[in-house]
């Protein structure tokens, strides 16, 4: 093996000299590295952070002897920004989540915009009474509450747990 070829370069040249001996997925893996280096490198220089791009809420589902609760957490949303629906066996919240900021700094302004909508669908049992459903949206956590048929009250039973 000569010496020049450990240099990886051609004199004069920025691009990689590839020689008939190296490994395709080797070169690969070295180009993915650099276009990823220069992509973050880029983003690194912004002078604001960056928005988040996806928005997915939490949820907790709770169930008690006479009902469904489940409560998503939504901040910086008003009530008129969220759907709720009962469709099938199925509770759907969807949304859209909207913000604009806007930063004057002497003659230069620096604005940002951020979209995102979310859905997430819920299965439910047979057993919810749909004319007693309600929703209440209070410090960004909106709370569903679903209250169970009689049949599914009268149904539910405890089970003592001996020891031996």
């Amino acid at each position: 093996m000569a010496f020049t070829d450990l240099i990886p370069w051609r004199r004069g040249s920025q691009a990689p000299a590839r020689t008939s001996s190296e490994n395709l997925f080797s070169a690969l893996q070295r180009e993915m590295n650099a276009l990823f280096d220069d992509f973050f490198r880029s983003w690194g220089s912004a002078t604001l952070p960056m928005p988040r791009m996806t928005f997915s809420p939490s949820i907790t589902v709770h169930e008690s002897a006479k009902e469904y609760r489940v409560s998503a957490e939504l901040p910086g949303l008003t009530e008129k920004d969220i759907k709720v629906e009962l469709s099938g066996n199925a509770l759907t919240i969807s949304g859209e989540k909207k913000e604009e900021h806007e930063e004057k700094r002497g003659t230069t302004v620096y604005s940002e915009r951020s979209y995102g909508s979310f859905y997430r669908s819920i299965p439910l049992p047979e057993a919810v009474d749909r004319n007693k459903v309600k929703a209440q949206f209070k410090n960004g956590v909106l709370t569903v509450t679903l209250p169970k048929t009689a049949q599914a009250k009268a149904a539910h039973k405890q089970i003592p747990v001996k020891a031996e």
